[in-house]
């Protein structure tokens, strides 16, 4: 068996000289992996340029200084707080090293010549030069120097070394991609651009970081390309049906579907149709009607006399799920949880088990081992992001080639639609059901509170009902609870008993009364933290007052929204928020002003704080990636997919072309192993 040429770059970070066990774990937090290759994926973010030498006399203040001094003398410190002074000479002028730690003695002699690099204040002192070396050689002294993001601990010296020897253990690799590609962009190899990017002896072009990007999005693609290509293939079992359970609900629901509804639909049906197993997504819009669209889906697999389930990733949005099919759902349907137990529990396993219950809605609790379906031809999988994969794989392999259908009401950017599901096929509701009129939202800053719980006392007046959704303090829910809390006293003060409460931390009979009581009109007022985000349904209900604005996701505020102008009345969300707000906040919030459309409020807030903002969380970036921003290269995205699916038309199995072969390293060197294996699986 021949030895693997990837092994060297896989192995543990300890392997490299002079990387011990601490250190390891310094260089582990700050490039965010234990192996070697892991370091050589740490690019510097930027380089200081050492090269040019200059003079005492001519060096600019802040400015990076390389020259060759001498030596006069050392003054030391007269007590611990004052540092040890160098003066030095160039013959143009006089300046000072100066050191107020590690005084390295052992080199600055008086009367030797020395090479230092660092900058200069305005009084001609050189506080803690990043280097000295002997003039003789640039040993020491990086001309080019890398710049590497590091952490609490870690030092540039800590890397320098191993990453060197790193790059030595990248063998020869043959090229996977297209030599016009290569030409075109005036791409170095691989193993080139990493010593050129790490150890320069120059500052590297753009061009450079845009290869290695390319590289990990070309795997990236391809893995996907793979998936979709197995997911195409895989043996599945066409659910038809004559349509009797679809028009008895479309009955009781009163309504058309929309023609975008109808597309929808349209789509699915092809999929249960074809001989294949389906994995769809299906994104829509808030209040676009997605939950209409599923059930149709699932009454189309029980007329085809199989059985449907449809998981949500919490309690309240299961019961929302369950409340419209007990309004339109012409055959029976149950609802499972962790809070249903005993003998309803009992009655609702057996129901499934023998194929008497055709549908089930639930939450994670449909994946555990004690729920086994009798036949369970169609799995719906509500807000998938909030799933595990293993989670969303675990109710598929509940049946026999069950299709999935996968919703979500948060609209996925191009960009995320291209790089984390790309492995499924797409479907798009974009409208909104008739009669939905539009949302006013304004902008208010926090001063202006008393004028708006006065604009609030008018609106009830009028007879409606209100959402106050209390500010994201930080990711500490008990901090957040007792703001909401805080609001609950303040507004319970002045509008009494009218006022109600809901928070994550409720039991869950609490909450759901809450709820309950302010969807029956006993409440008016419904104090709460983001538990309201999704599956809330009071079409009574059109102001929506939110604290702090700026401190929530955009997508998250989109969804918040989307509580009220479920019914005829017109309908107001009003967006509090610090009267200093930064540029970009205030940006967003204007975009979320200006338009309702989810999809383009995805799109642009995606571009302006990064993929994390997508599920309404406030960390920045796309995880997931070594070196690649598939925000900024989206343009490399777009052509890695393309590439990719030219690459699999050629070589389905990348074992028949010096190309396809080499395309199986990249994969591994990307981490895309679970591509890879399906490859192996056939």
């Amino acid at each position: 068996m021949e030895p693997d040429p990837l092994a060297p770059l896989f192995a543990p970070l300890t392997s490299l000289r002079g990387v011990g066990e601490a250190v390891a774990r310094l260089m582990a937090r700050a490039i965010g992996g234990t192996r070697a290759i892991d370091l050589l994926f740490h690019l510097p973010e930027s380089y200081i340029d050492r090269r040019e030498r200059t003079t005492i006399k001519s060096a600019l203040p802040g400015r990076i200084a390389t020259l060759a001094v001498e030596i006069l003398r050392i003054e030391p410190p007269g007590n611990s707080r004052q540092p040890t002074r160098v003066v030095v000479t160039d013959g143009t002028g006089f300046a000072e090293l100066v050191y107020f730690r590690q005084f390295p003695a052992a080199r600055l002699k008086p009367g030797t010549t020395m090479l230092v690099s660092g900058k200069f204040d305005d009084r001609a002192q050189m506080v803690h030069p990043d280097h000295v070396a002997a003039l003789s050689g640039p040993a020491g002294l990086p001309e080019v120097e890398p710049v590497w993001p590091l952490t609490a601990g870690l030092f540039a010296w800590h890397l320098r070394r191993p990453v060197a020897e790193a790059l030595a253990r990248v063998p020869p690799l043959a090229e996977w991609h297209d030599p016009a590609l290569l030409k075109r962009e005036k791409w170095a190899g691989f193993a080139e651009t990493l010593a050129a990017l790490q150890t320069p002896a120059e500052p590297p072009a753009p061009e450079l970081r845009r290869r290695l990007a390319y590289d990990e999005l070309l795997a990236g693609q391809i893995a996907l390309a793979i998936v979709r290509r197995r997911a195409r293939d895989r043996p599945g079992r066409a659910l038809h049906g004559d349509g009797r359970l679809r028009a008895k609900a479309l009955a009781a629901f009163g309504h058309r579907p929309t023609l975008a509804q109808s597309m929808a639909l349209a789509e699915i049906d092809a999929d249960l149709a074809a001989p294949r197993r389906m994995l769809r997504l299906l994104q829509g819009d808030v209040g676009s009607g997605k939950t209409l669209v599923a059930v149709l889906a699932m009454l189309r697999a029980v007329e085809a006399g199989t059985q449907a389930a449809l998981m949500a990733p919490t309690e309240i949005l299961a019961r929302q799920h369950m409340r419209t099919l007990e309004r339109i759902c012409p055959v029976p349907a149950a609802l499972l949880t962790g809070a249903v137990k005993g003998k309803a529990r009992a009655r609702i396993l057996e129901g499934l088990a023998d194929g008497s219950l055709p549908i089930v809605v639930g939450t994670h609790a449909l994946v555990q081992k004690t729920v086994d379906f009798h036949d369970l031809g169609l799995a719906v999988i509500d807000e998938q992001h909030r799933f595990g994969v293993d989670q969303r794989l675990t109710l598929g392999a509940k049946g026999e080639q069950t299709d999935v259908l996968v919703m979500t009401a948060t609209p996925i950017p191009r960009t995320l639609l291209l790089t984390q599901w790309g492995e499924m096929t797409m479907s798009r509701i974009g409208e909104k059901p008739a009669g939905r009129l539009p949302i006013r939202t304004t902008l208010h800053g926090l001063e202006t509170m008393p004028d708006i719980v006065a604009a609030v006392a008018r609106k009830l007046d009028e007879g409606a009902r209100v959402y106050w959704v209390c500010p994201l303090v930080d990711e500490s829910e008990e901090v957040d609870l007792a703001a909401a809390e805080a609001r609950y006293a303040i507004l319970r003060e002045r509008f009494g008993p009218a006022v109600g409460l809901a928070h994550g931390r409720q039991d869950s009979a609490v909450r759901e009364a809450a709820l309950a009581d302010f969807a029956a009109g006993r409440t008016r007022i419904l104090v709460a933290t983001t538990v309201i985000e999704v599956g809330v349904d009071v079409p009574e209900a059109s102001v929506m007052v939110i604290e702090h604005a700026e401190r929530f996701g955009l997508a998250q505020l989109h969804q918040l929204r989307g509580r009220v102008g479920r019914g005829a009345e017109a309908s107001f969300c009003l967006l509090l928020h610090d009267e200093d707000l930064p540029p970009t906040a205030k940006r967003r919030l204007m975009l979320l002003r200006d338009t309702e459309d989810g999809f383009r409020i995805a799109d642009e807030d995606f571009r302006l704080r990064g993929g994390g903002d997508l599920l309404g969380t406030r960390q920045s970036g796309l995880p997931g990636w070594k070196i690649a921003d598939p925000i900024e290269d989206e343009g490399l995205l777009h052509m890695a997919g393309r590439d990719a699916e030219l690459l699999l038309q050629k070589d389905p199995r990348l074992n028949a072309t010096e190309r396809g072969k080499a395309a199986r390293l990249l994969l591994r060197l990307f981490d895309r192993t679970a591509a890879f294996r399906t490859l192996h699986s056939g």
